[in-house]
């Protein structure tokens, strides 16, 4: 279950890699179809209804916590719950964009052609993902899950193995034999996370709106008070508190892909 309040704490951080995508997104004429895949609760995807006001846009998302939250709803933006798994768009898209959502699916080998396979001739298919399994949280996060306390806890189903191995090389190997001129890079933002009240654990807190979700969905109160303090404490050796915040790197990965 996704909790809107917790994933947004961080919003600012959270959105700036969205814009960042969006502003390497030029079609050479305005699009009438456009879809938001994993939208959220659809702040950012009104963003792209500002940006093609003439636009059919669509927001996706398999959380109805999520889409509960999507008040943004007008004469050009609609939104819709479903499994981007298994989802079909009625027309090929003019722009189909994803921002962090596409690293919850295994298999991007098989994914990510089916999804380009939605996107019109002269289309583009522009999505971000984070490229962070190899950081410290994630790390940490898996060697705690690996002591006998937390042995029976199953963690994010992701095969974090294989989409570590995906970059900007790996996804453009996938797109360019379908005929799209890709535009693909990696950044590294160094988010400086502010002081929280209470002293609470500002990484400990963006990790609990996102990879930790479906651990402590496993756990009671007092479990789950247990788990983030042993976590907690790992994650505070690993990014420790300076005057000026928390540094927190975190790698994402942009693939901007047109359609010839």
């Amino acid at each position: 279950m996704w909790n809107p309040q917790q994933y947004l704490q961080f919003q600012q951080e959270r959105d700036r890699p969205f814009f960042d995508l969006l502003a390497q997104v030029q079609p050479q004429t305005p699009p009438h179809t456009v879809a938001d895949l994993g939208c959220g609760t659809g702040h950012l995807t009104a963003a792209l209804a500002k940006r093609w006001p003439e636009a059919t846009v669509l927001g996706l998302d398999s959380s109805a916590e999520m889409l509960s939250k999507a008040a943004y709803a007008g004469p050009n933006l609609t939104f819709q719950q479903a499994d981007l798994r298994e989802w079909q768009s009625a027309a090929p898209l003019e722009v189909l964009f994803s921002n962090a959502a596409l690293q919850w699916v295994d298999d991007h080998a098989r994914l990510i052609p089916r999804l380009a396979g939605l996107v019109a001739a002269g289309g583009t298919f522009a999505f971000q993902v984070p490229g962070n399994f190899e950081a410290p949280s994630h790390i940490l996060l898996a060697e705690v899950l690996s002591r006998p306390r937390w042995a029976n806890l199953q963690a994010e189903s992701r095969d974090k193995a294989t989409l570590g191995a995906f970059g900007p090389a790996q996804y453009t190997a996938l797109l360019a034999p379908l005929g799209f001129t890709v535009n693909a890079w990696e950044t590294t933002y160094l988010h400086l996370l502010p002081a929280l009240p209470d002293g609470a654990n500002a990484v400990l807190e963006w990790v609990k709106g996102t990879a930790l979700r479906p651990v402590l969905a496993q756990l009671d109160g007092a479990e789950a008070a247990e788990f983030l303090a042993e976590y907690g404490s790992e994650l505070a050796r690993a990014y420790p508190v300076q005057d000026y915040g928390t540094p927190f790197p975190f790698r994402r990965v942009f693939v901007v892909a047109r359609k010839g």
